[in-house]
């Protein structure tokens, strides 16, 4: 028994009273979705995509719609070739294929050529800045070889004295059509001309100076202001130092990547810095004034008696200003360390004996500790006959 056709409006889905908009915008979604290219080897998407395109094939063409709304699936039964006994080999697909295969595979094809203005591609370069410029901005330099319209051919790409001529290839349209056999029979793609790249126009005679190009490279200094706060890898955007646009449309931009190089002391995270300071025992035990190395120079901090290592000290307004306002900052981190001393007089090495003596004896801990341990655990000793005797007497 053959299989029974789903209704054309249900396969699309959309109303009886859908317009060729509404029919055309559910097609493109199903054909989008149920592409053989898209899905390959999947008989089920396969299928449900020649369902999709002979729905679209009778709904989309007025007067077998009329002969569908009164006859349904019966008004084609018969038909010449086709999917489902229809035939697709007058119907142009080719502006809806077109706008699918260029979305799905970005390859263009079938889209219309832009001959209106466009703005030029944008150019990347990077720069290095120190640390410190990083925190509160700065000024560089960057040389680089930007195109400018050719003086000679003021742009065309054509020689001094010539013009360029209608693409023999588009008649100027800009756009060639193919037709080349598919599942569904004939189908016309309409492609960008490839002699004049959409332009409509090809350059019989090229500019010596340009070599058709129509622009010429040249060296050009650029000034980048560098924002303060900025971090490694964030770009600064300069509108219109990029490269030039077609048609009269507007030259792209420069993109300058920052390289931040890496600081001998500091270390950043977002606004905030961080650094280790070392201080002497004599410091840690009896406190004092200690100088601490900012971005913004020296500070005093005091250190409390009886600091011990990897005490935290926060020095607020410090850090990295605010890309988007820098009178707003982060603040300095610094992790205090205690340094021991490596060499040491022997008068100093007296010294720190007697005051580890007075403060716990921690150099002979262990000894004293087994002194203890010998005292509370020795035992009595064994008394002897002898001793036992005068024992007995004395009683």
């Amino acid at each position: 028994m053959a299989e029974s056709k789903r209704d054309y409006y249900e396969v699309l889905g959309v109303d009886k009273g859908a317009d060729d908009a509404a029919i055309k915008k559910a097609y493109r979604v199903l054909a989008k979705k149920y592409h053989p290219d898209a899905n390959p080897g999947d008989k089920e998407a396969e299928k449900k995509f020649k369902e999709a395109s002979e729905a679209y094939a009778v709904l989309s063409d007025p007067d077998k719609r009329r002969q569908y709304d009164q006859f349904g699936h019966a008004a084609f039964e018969g038909g010449a070739g086709g999917a489902g006994g229809f035939d697709f080999s007058n119907m142009d697909m080719g502006d809806i294929f077109g706008d699918i295969f260029g979305d799905l595979f970005g390859t263009g094809r079938g889209r219309r050529a832009n001959s209106g203005p466009m703005k030029g591609a944008n150019l990347r370069a990077s720069v290095r800045i120190t640390f410190e410029e990083a925190i509160f901005g700065c000024e560089k330099e960057l040389e680089l070889n930007l195109k400018d319209e050719c003086p000679a051919c003021h742009g065309s790409g054509a020689k001094p004295g010539t013009s360029p001529i209608t693409c023999p290839k588009c008649g100027g349209k800009g756009q060639v059509t193919y037709t080349q056999q598919s599942l569904f029979g004939m189908v016309r793609n309409v492609q960008t001309c490839p002699d004049c790249q959409g332009t409509g126009k090809v350059i019989k005679e090229k500019c010596p100076d340009c070599y058709g190009t129509g622009y010429v490279s040249s060296r050009k200094k650029i000034q980048v202001s560098i924002p303060a706060g900025i971090d490694n890898g964030q770009s600064i955007r300069i509108r219109e130092k990029g490269e030039p646009g077609s048609n009269g449309g507007p030259r792209g931009d420069l993109l300058v990547e920052v390289i931040v190089s890496r600081h001998p002391v500091f270390q950043r995270q977002d606004m905030n810095i961080f650094s280790t300071v070392s201080i002497s025992y004599a410091q840690a035990a009896l406190g004092g004034e200690l100088k601490i190395n900012t971005v913004d120079g020296p500070v005093i901090y005091d250190v409390k008696p009886g600091t011990q290592t990897d005490t935290k000290v926060r020095l607020r307004g410090k850090g990295v200003p605010s890309i988007r306002n820098k009178s707003v900052r982060g603040d300095h981190y610094v992790t205090l360390v205690i340094k021991t001393p490596e060499h040491l007089s022997a008068e100093a090495k007296d010294l720190l004996r007697q005051f580890d003596y007075l403060t716990g004896n921690s150099l002979n801990q262990e000894k004293n500790d087994k002194s203890d341990k010998h005292d509370r655990h020795e035992k009595p000793k064994k008394k002897g006959f002898m001793d036992k005797l005068k024992e007995s007497f004395e009683d």
